[in-house]
């Protein structure tokens, strides 16, 4: 018989509402990443939802679990035996419940265990079976914590209560239980001693033996408690605390995830911070160094001026008339020793950028160093569940090692000679495509007189043709203090597109090497980032499902009210 043709409208709505929140969860899981195997609890609850209500019989093999099932249906439907005889899981109906017998919590065979665990989740209602002489042991408490965690309502019964000699032993092993499971539920759970072999021969002939064997309060519970409306109070709650279980097992999960996280974007910002301020410094220090350059330029600038003024006289009429003269001085007073001077100060700049940056790759590599060595040994991170946690932070361990040894690699391979050679050559090649020269396989301090030398022929073309303006150029001031700030302007130039040049060049290495070092990074950095997205959206998603959890649950306490 199908569930829903047994609900009320009101119940209905609440099994729709469960649907779809169990349904939204499953979904937020396999964001996440869970597993088949780890869904499979959840699947089973979304199913439960059309079964009828549903009893299993849980405990230790020995604990007489069959037996029990035996005197509650009045036949023997299960073997019983000493050695683990349930090797699957067997419904039985019993007045419109059906009751499952597990294989024991403890079998021998793997396989058998393993069906108790994963039918649990699908149970409405749990009757964890216990033996008399052996109350409550180890591996009971620990599956029974699984129960916990799952959610369920759980009956205790303790069985064979006939092996105990009297009532004082019986009130003893009753204590005993019960305050164990308080302290391992956090609730008092109900709790029945019986005697499943004289309950079952009762039934079978010998009325005598029911008194003693305690399962009328047990039978007068299961039919009385639990009528058709605590039943389904029960079946509609017992998905809800499936769900609830898992919202807790995977929030945390992702919170212990974006903890680890944490160290990681921790790390990036470090290198990030390391990034920023190596780009500052050799911005400041490049500024410092370009400045020593740019006087140079500004020198020959000012022997220009002098040049100049000195020679633009009407005592130097004749000289001035000498083109060869006027510009021989020119580059022999005004030009003098500044393309050397140029030269060794941008090898200078070179040197210190490549050392810079050489050093930047080694503070990077030893961060990674330090970071693949917390991994080692810390893959897991401390999940509950390890396979399942493995891609993540294999994934996190393989891109540090994978950026680390790349890193490792640029130190390793770093040739100091070929990158200064690089940059010398980028510097060379900017200056002549500023000065308009052919840079060939001439050097920087060649070309910087070649753009000089240019400048003096231009200054001597101005000075030569204000002397052919004649008297003009002597007598009128305008016309002289208009050729002056010409001359002035063809050797600013020079020394602006040379100094810019080098700027510009020198910006772009300092960039282009901190920009090596973000790419190094970059797989590292955008796992981080997206995982981090993930992980926040996956919390953001299950505190909401646990808030509709609550509230369907306020619903169903509600139908009972």
């Amino acid at each position: 018989m199908s569930l829903t043709a047994i609900l009320t409208p009101a119940e209905q709505e609440i099994l729709r509402e469960e649907r779809r929140l169990l349904n939204d969860l499953r979904a937020a899981l396999l964001r996440f990443g869970a597993t088949d195997e780890n869904l499979a609890p959840l699947e089973r609850s979304i199913e439960q939802l059309d079964e009828l209500f549903l009893l299993v019989v849980v405990g230790e093999f020995n604990a007489g679990k069959s037996a029990f099932v035996n005197a509650l249906a009045g036949e023997r439907l299960m073997d019983e035996g000493v050695t683990p005889t349930t090797a699957r899981v067997t419904p039985v109906r019993w007045e419109d419940i059906l009751i499952v017998d597990t294989p024991g919590t403890n079998a021998v065979i793997r396989e058998h265990e393993q069906l108790t665990t994963e039918y649990v989740p699908r149970a409405d209602l749990v009757l964890f079976v216990t033996s008399a002489d052996r109350p409550f042991t180890e591996t009971e408490r620990a599956f029974l914590e699984q129960i916990r965690d799952w959610g369920k309502k759980v009956v205790i019964v303790i069985n064979k209560a006939d092996i105990l000699p009297g009532e004082r032993e019986r009130a003893e092993v009753r204590a005993y239980v019960s305050d164990n499971a308080r302290r391992l539920l956090g609730v008092a759970p109900e709790i029945f001693l019986v005697s499943a072999r004289a309950a079952f021969r009762a039934k079978r002939g010998e009325p005598q033996l029911w008194q003693d064997s305690g399962f009328e309060p047990l039978e007068q519970y299961i039919r009385g408690t639990l009528d058709q409306a605590s039943r389904m109070r029960l079946k509609l709650l017992n998905p809800l605390g499936v769900g609830a279980a898992l919202v807790e097992r995977y929030s945390k999960a992702a919170r212990d995830r974006l903890l680890l996280l944490d160290e990681d974007f921790r790390l990036l910002e470090d290198v990030e911070q390391q990034l920023a301020a190596y780009r500052a410094d050799m911005t400041k220090q490049f500024d410092g160094r370009m400045a020593a350059v740019d006087n140079v330029l500004l020198e020959m600038e000012r022997r220009g001026h002098d040049y100049f003024d000195d020679t633009m006289r009407i005592g130097r009429v004749l000289d001035l008339l000498n083109r060869s003269r006027v510009q021989e001085g020119f580059e022999r007073q005004v030009v003098a020793d500044a393309p050397q001077q140029i030269e060794k100060r941008v090898n200078e700049i070179v040197d210190w950028l490549v050392d810079a940056d050489y050093r930047q790759w080694q503070r990077v590599v030893r961060h990674l160093s330090d970071r693949r060595k917390e991994f080692r040994g810390r893959i897991v991170g401390g999940e509950s569940d390890e396979a399942e946690a493995r891609p993540f932070h294999e994934e996190r361990r393989r891109l540090v090692e994978a950026v680390g040894t790349a890193a490792q690699r640029v130190v390793e391979t770093y040739d100091r000679r070929h990158e200064a050679t690089t940059l010398a050559d980028g510097a060379r090649n900017a200056v002549a495509a500023a000065a308009a020269a052919g840079a060939g396989a001439v050097g920087l301090g060649t070309i910087v007189t070649i753009a000089a030398s240019t400048a003096a022929a231009d200054v001597t073309g101005i000075i030569l043709a204000s002397v052919i303006a004649a008297l003009g150029f002597f007598i009128i001031p305008a016309k002289r203090s208009q050729a002056k700030a010409q001359m002035r302007r063809k050797i600013a130039d020079v020394r602006a597109r040379l100094s810019e040049a080098l700027h510009t060049q020198f910006t772009e290495e300092i960039a282009r090497s901190a920009e090596r070092l973000d790419e190094a990074v970059a797989p590292y950095s955008r796992f981080v980032r997206s995982e981090g997205e993930k992980l926040r959206d996956t919390i953001e998603r299950l505190t909401g499902l646990d808030a509709r959890i609550g509230e369907v649950r306020q619903r169903v306490d509600a139908l009972a009210a």
